[in-house]
C-alpha cells in the first residue's frame, strides 16, 4: 500500500487547523445548560444573523438538529415529505418514527432535488385514513445526488406551496455553505423561506464537532427542551463553539478550492476505463458508476494505492474533497485514478 493516505471518504474526517485549535483554547466558556456559555451564544447569534433568523441552538450533530426540528414541526401520526435519498430518512436510523411517531412520504427528485410540482400532489387531503402532511424537508447540498444544489427560486416556490397548504419547511443544510458557494445565493435570503435550518460545522467548514439549528425564538425555545430530552445538553461547550466560529470566519471562501478539486477528479475519472459514468459535479462530492464488476472491488484497489473512498451502492463510489486535501494531494490522486488498471 502507498504510505501516503489520501482520505476521500468524507469531509467529516478533517482535523482542526492550528488557528482553529488556538481559538478553541482561548474560548470563554460557561455552563451552556444554564445559558452561561458566551462563546456558544456568540456562535448561535452569528449564524442566526447570517441566515436572517431569530435564534439558534448549538447541538452535537446534524442528526440531532434535524430530529429536533422534525419533532418541533410534527405531531404523532403526521407525515414528513422528503426525497427518497434524504439523509433524514436514510441515515438517521429511523429517527423520524422513533422520536416523532411520524410517517414519511418519499418522493423521487432529480438527483434528490424536489420541486413544488413534485410535492403538491403528495400532500394529503383531510381524510380519516391519511396521516396529516405537516412538514417538507429539503437537503442542500444533496449527498446522494452528488452534491447537487437548490436554486433559491426553487426554494421560494416550495415555500409558497407550503405556506398556502399549511405545511412547515425545514432545511437539512449539512453542506449549505457549499451550496451558497456554488450558486452565489446569499445566506441572508434563506431565513424567509424556512421554519428551521440545520447547519453542520464539521463537514466542509472543518470544525471537529457540532451543528446549529436555526428558527424562530419560539421554535428554539421548544427545541432547547427537546435537546435536553435527547441528551444533547452540553456544559462548557464553548471550546467546540469556538471552532465553529473560526470555521465561519476562515473556511467558507476556501470551499471554492474543494469544488475545483472535485471537478478535477471527475475529469480524471472520465478518462478511466473502469468508470461508466460520473454524476455532474457542482460542489465537493464526486459520485461515479463502475463500468464492470463491483464498486467494492474498485474501492479495494484504490485503497491499495493509497486512496480511501466509500461505495454508495453496489455499482457506485463516492469521493469527497475537503480542506485536508492539498492541491499536491489531488494531483497524486489523479495520477492513481488514471493509471489504475
Amino acid at each position: 500500500m502507498n504510505n501516503k493516505i489520501l482520505d476521500f471518504r468524507s469531509d467529516t474526517v478533517t482535523k482542526p487547523t492550528a488557528g482553529m485549535l488556538d481559538a478553541m483554547m482561548q474560548a470563554k466558556v460557561g455552563d451552556d445548560v444554564f445559558g452561561e456559555d458566551e462563546t456558544v451564544h456568540e456562535l448561535e447569534t452569528k449564524l442566526s444573523g447570517l441566515f436572517n433568523m431569530e435564534a439558534g441552538l448549538f447541538c452535537p450533530s446534524g442528526t440531532m438538529t434535524n430530529q429536533i426540528a422534525i419533532k418541533c414541526f410534527t405531531q404523532p401520526m403526521d407525515e414528513v415529505i422528503c426525497d427518497q435519498t434524504a439523509h433524514v430518512y436514510r441515515y438517521e436510523i429511523g429517527g423520524i418514527a422513533f422520536h416523532s411517531a411520524a410517517s414519511v412520504r418519499l418522493l423521487h427528485g432529480e438527483r434528490g432535488i424536489l420541486t413544488s410540482e413534485l410535492i403538491e400532489p403528495e400532500i394529503n387531503e383531510d381524510n380519516i385514513h391519511y396521516p396529516n402532511s405537516s412538514l417538507v424537508v429539503l437537503e442542500n447540498t444533496v449527498n446522494k445526488g452528488g452534491g447537487s444544489c437548490y436554486k433559491l427560486s426553487d426554494i421560494a416556490a416550495i415555500h409558497h406551496l407550503c405556506n398556502i397548504k399549511g405545511l412547515k419547511l425545514h432545511l437539512d443544510g449539512a453542506r449549505i455553505f457549499n451550496a451558497l458557494t456554488a450558486t452565489g445565493d446569499k445566506s441572508h435570503d434563506y431565513g424567509q423561506y424556512f421554519d428551521g435550518i440545520s447547519i453542520c460545522l464539521s463537514k466542509g467548514l472543518g470544525a471537529p464537532v457540532g451543528s446549529v439549528l436555526l428558527g424562530s425564538k419560539d421554535t428554539i425555545h421548544k427545541a432547547r427542551k427537546i435537546r435536553k430530552a435527547f441528551g444533547g445538553g452540553m456544559r462548557q461547550a464553548g471550546f467546540l463553539a469556538a471552532a465553529g466560529i473560526y470555521a465561519l470566519d476562515n473556511h467558507v471562501e476556501r470551499l471554492k478550492e474543494d469544488h475545483q478539486h472535485a471537478k478535477d477528479l471527475a475529469a480524471a475519472l472520465l478518462q478511466a476505463s473502469y468508470v461508466k459514468s460520473v454524476m455532474p459535479v457542482e460542489t465537493n462530492i464526486v459520485i461515479f458508476e463502475v463500468a464492470a464488476g463491483t464498486a467494492n472491488k474498485i474501492v479495494s484497489q484504490l485503497k491499495e494505492k493509497g486512496i480511501l473512498c466509500n461505495t454508495t451502492s453496489a455499482s457506485t463510489i463516492r469521493l469527497v474533497t475537503h480542506l485536508d486535501l492539498s492541491p499536491d494531494m489531488i494531483d497524486e490522486a489523479i495520477k492513481i485514478i488514471v493509471n489504475l488498471r
